[in-house]
């Protein structure tokens, strides 16, 4: 009887255990599946964020040669350019509020879809439009036969090219397509930034609600990190593009007389859009193989009692709320929105942190849509240089910044006066060294009829008739022509015919001109004056002053990232617990609506105000600029950004007085409600989930660093 007892009894121990080991096995393989179906969409989330930033970089690169090739306006082309910020604002709150009903890495997936669409519609103009075509004074068979000998400077009514029969005008005209076709890219950038629209805050929120405890603030600062790996692959991408001829493939590219350096260049824009948009396509196929929920395994969910009870309570509601948005609703709290907004709005410290934040944010943006034109400008340098060396140069010194700032604050463990300072400090050396670039001046661009007269000597007096002089009189020249040459004697000229050159010699970019009358006078020689394709170069010293400028900027932009991440602290410490995430998106919408938005458009004016010569289509309508007033270039292009940065440096100062005398007066007497929790002793507990503020304070912002 007992050896039966105990042959029963080891039975039911070899079945306990024989079911543990299975309860065990199968746990381990729950787990398994479960970590990898996160790792896979932590693949597939960083890829996704990689090509979100990619294609910002490329928009920003190529805003000039869509310019050019649509023969636009630069505020025309800075409208291009935030018409992402009008399509991600259109969706963005209904995507965050029933985003999470949903299936949200299908969403994700359907908007990297959409993204990569609007990415490729971006590029679609350029193949439903004909071969580009730029201001030149040589025809085809002067390019092509080095038999022919091309005569700019002639006397023949009929062969000038401002005499073109008006019958043929009226014919190109109509022949000429009745909408601008640069609008399509307009509604391509529109529709790749209601694309992006699902990344940032479903993506953030997926990662929070499945992570393990406690290491979703890792991932999120991961996810960030690697996008940053886009942004600079992007920089790489426009440079290769700007490169390239933006029809290669369709012409002969020896036939081309223009090189990348010329203000007619137009790169191959569409390029990067295509390749672009087919990754990013391919980035949301593994999203629709992905479970809509993680479920947490036994093992994981057995909590240790020595945790936080408080902590876990809270996540576990926030899971809740995530996964059933419209389980817990207060009717107060939806009816309360808009006095929750007259409370926020009526904090003078939020507001005149808003109000500076404005204002620095609106000035990096009109810098950095722009300043690849400003170099070309400024310093005759190409585009594609000057993307290359922003990407490699001052964009990571930017980032390195960034993650320095937040070290410093949270090294030295700063309460919120501290981050003040910090941010105003850091902020106030950027502005003194980008002072500095003022001084970079590499003078006037000497074109004779243009910005000095035909005797080099002094400026254009004559304005009515200051593309004409008595040494190209007898030539019958079209004035709206830009097609520059370089003189012998050091000017340059706005087209061979303008220089009065007599006949040609040579094939494609080697193309010389000879017996030129107005190079002759100023050469005071007997023999032939000559001249050849392109404008002058610039003084020795210029290349030595884009070094200085290289420098000098990126130690700005140094300082300026340097109080970037502690001082987006400042956007929510000095408001009640409650408004936190309402000050958050309400700080983040302004800066989209009146810096992302705005700024490209109204910079863009600015810029169009210092034209010297405007290109002119078939029609006789005003195009493109060819060349802008370097001196006014300067003094208004970063007159603009310095003088809209100067008064935020004034509402620092304002805003730590005020700060100081609330706290002052919080720390005697108590305050009622939850405005007390505003001042936390210090930045501890914010800095430990820097990454998460950042983030979904600027995922979606086109024009974040």
């Amino acid at each position: 009887m007992t050896a039966e007892t105990e042959n029963s009894d080891s039975g039911k121990d070899a079945n306990k255990n024989s079911t543990e080991k299975t309860n065990m096995d199968s746990s381990v393989k729950e787990k398994t599946k479960c970590f990898s179906s996160f790792k896979m969409f932590m693949v597939a989330i960083i890829c996704s964020f990689m090509c979100k930033a990619l294609l910002a970089i490329l928009m920003k690169s190529s805003i000039t040669h869509i310019e050019r090739r649509f023969d636009i306006k630069t505020s025309e082309a800075g409208l291009i350019d935030g018409s992402f910020e009008i399509g991600n604002l259109l969706v963005i709150t209904l995507v965050s509020h029933y985003g999470p009903k949903f299936h949200i890495p299908r969403l994700i997936g359907i908007g990297c879809f959409v993204m990569g669409i609007g990415s490729i519609l971006t590029a679609l103009p350029h193949f439903f439009m004909g071969y580009y075509t730029y201001d030149t004074s040589l025809d085809g068979k002067a390019l092509d036969n080095l038999t022919v000998t091309y005569l700019p400077c002639t006397t023949d009514q009929h062969s000038a090219g401002n005499t073109t029969s008006p019958i043929l005008l009226e014919s190109s005209c109509k022949n000429e397509s009745t909408s601008p076709m640069w609008i399509y890219v307009m509604l391509g950038n529109m529709l790749r930034g209601i694309g992006e629209s699902p990344l940032g805050p479903l993506g953030i929120a997926y990662i929070d609600n499945f992570a393990k405890e406690g290491h979703s603030p890792f991932y999120i600062g991961l996810l960030q990190s690697l996008s940053l790996v886009g942004s600079i692959l992007g920089f790489l991408l426009a440079a290769l593009c700007a490169r390239i001829y933006v029809d290669v493939g369709y012409v002969d590219l020896s036939l081309i007389t223009i090189n990348p350096s010329d203000s007619r260049w137009v790169g191959a824009w569409w390029l990067g859009f295509i390749i672009a948009g087919i990754i990013s396509i391919l980035s949301g196929v593994p999203f629709f193989f992905m479970p809509k929920s993680l479920k947490k395994s036994k093992m994981e969910s057995k909590v240790p009692a020595s945790l936080d009870n408080s902590n876990i309570n809270d996540r576990n509601t926030q899971k809740l709320n995530f996964k059933n948005p419209d389980q817990k609703k207060d009717p107060q709290e939806s009816s309360g929105y808009f006095h929750s907004l007259k409370c926020l709005l009526s904090n003078c410290m939020y507001l005149i942190y808003l109000v500076l934040s404005l204002l620095t944010f609106n000035a990096l943006v009109g810098n950095l849509t722009y300043l690849p034109k400003y170099l070309e400008q400024g310093y005759g340098e190409s585009i594609s240089k000057s993307t290359l060396i922003f990407g490699i140069i001052m964009f990571p010194v930017t980032c390195i910044s960034f993650f320095l700032g937040g070290f410093i604050a949270r090294k030295f463990k700063l309460d919120i006066f501290g981050v003040t300072k910090l941010t105003f400090i850091s902020q106030l050396c950027g502005y003194c060294i980008q002072l500095l670039i003022l001084t970079l001046d590499c003078g006037n661009r000497p074109v004779a009829g243009l910005t000095v007269a035909y005797n080099g000597n002094g400026p254009v007096t004559d304005l009515q008739n200051m593309p004409f002089s008595f040494c190209n009189s007898d030539c019958n020249c079209d004035a709206n022509v830009w097609d520059p040459v370089c003189g012998d004697d050091g000017l340059s000229y706005i087209s061979p015919c303008l220089a009065g050159c007599e006949y040609s010699v040579g094939h494609g970019k080697d193309v010389v001109f000879h017996n030129c009358s107005c190079i002759e006078v100023n050469s005071f020689q007997s023999r032939n004056a000559s001249a050849h394709l392109g404008e002058c170069s610039r003084i020795d010293d210029c290349s030595r002053k884009y070094i200085y400028y290289v420098v000098i900027q990126s130690l700005a932009y140094f300082f300026y990232g340097l109080g970037f991440t502690p001082g987006t602290m400042l956007v929510f410490k000095n408001v009640a617990p409650h408004l936190k995430s309402l000050a958050i998106g309400f700080f983040s919408l302004c800066l989209r609506l009146l810096g992302g938005m705005l700024a490209p458009i109204y910079f863009g004016a600015v810029i169009d105000s210092t034209c010297l010569k405007w290109a002119t289509n078939i029609c006789g309508e005003q195009g493109a600029c060819r060349i802008y007033d370097p001196i006014s270039l300067r003094s208004k292009f970063f007159g603009l950004i310095l003088g809209i940065r100067a008064p935020a440096y004034i509402l620092y100062i304002i805003l730590y007085i005020i700060m100081k005398k609330h706290y002052k007066e919080n720390s005697t007497v108590p305050s009622k409600g939850e405005e007390r929790n505003g001042d936390e002793p210090n930045l501890k507990e914010p800095l430990n989930n820097i990454e998460q503020l950042e983030l979904s304070a600027n995922v979606d912002n086109e024009t974040h660093v």
